[in-house]
């Protein structure tokens, strides 16, 4: 359940929905085969781009000396500011290139941007195993997949009105999660610097302490407070 649930949010972020008429405008000139044969490509590039961030971004990241909390809140500010540029759109004409797409804009930054790469490397300490995050990374690329491919079809079925209806609806799912990343990622810090009692180093049985401490049952703290006691 836990894989379906990040291969979802990883899915809204990729927001292959809302990208659907910058997908049409830049491939305008070309036929449909050839089409197809630019998308199949950019996917497979984009999809192979996440994998490698999945698998040896936690490797540079500890190089360059960014713990998760650092990761979390930036990642939470970058997908929320994405969640507002979906919620409040702002629809401009896009111009097709002179040149046949190659890696930017579709596979970088459209499909596997700084806002999904983030994601996924939040994700991967979430999930059990590194396989697990690559089963939900593929969930959620497959759909997204056969989305672009059929975006020509889908288009003409909900109408402009309906694509950013479909947006807006998932830029506020993004919104959540970003919040989430961020909540997290504070969360995160002042355990390692202020070095904050949680569940994994103190014992949360009244029991095991003197009757004269005082329990704070809060769930993102839970600290004992010992009372002063009168005869100090």
């Amino acid at each position: 359940m836990e894989i379906l649930s990040v291969a979802f949010s990883i899915f809204l972020v990729f927001n292959v929905i809302g990208n659907i008429p910058f997908f049409i405008a830049i491939l305008k000139p070309y036929p449909e085969k050839r089409k197809n044969q630019i998308l199949i490509r950019e996917l497979l590039i984009a999809l192979a781009v996440l994998l490698a961030f999945a698998f040896f971004g936690d490797g540079i990241m500890h190089f360059l000396g960014v713990s998760m909390g650092i990761i979390g809140i930036a990642g939470g500010i970058l997908l929320f500011i994405i969640a507002l540029t979906m919620i409040f759109p702002k629809h401009e004409s896009t111009a097709a290139p002179l040149h046949e797409p190659f890696i930017v804009p579709i596979a970088v930054p459209i499909m596997s941007g700084p806002g999904t790469i983030t994601a996924v490397m939040i994700f991967s300490h979430q999930l059990a195993s590194m396989w697990d995050l690559t089963l939900a990374i593929f969930l959620a690329w497959l759909p997204s997949a056969i989305i672009v491919l059929a975006a020509s079809y889908i288009k003409y079925i909900v109408g402009d009105k309906g694509l950013v209806a479909f947006e807006r609806f998932g830029g506020l799912l993004i919104s959540l999660i970003a919040i989430q990343m961020i909540t997290s990622g504070i969360i995160d810090l002042v355990h390692r610097n202020f070095d904050v009692p949680t569940k994994k180093n103190v014992s949360l049985s009244p029991e095991s302490f003197e009757s004269q401490d005082r329990y704070v049952e809060d769930p993102l703290v839970q600290l004992w407070i010992p009372t002063i006691s009168n005869d100090s």
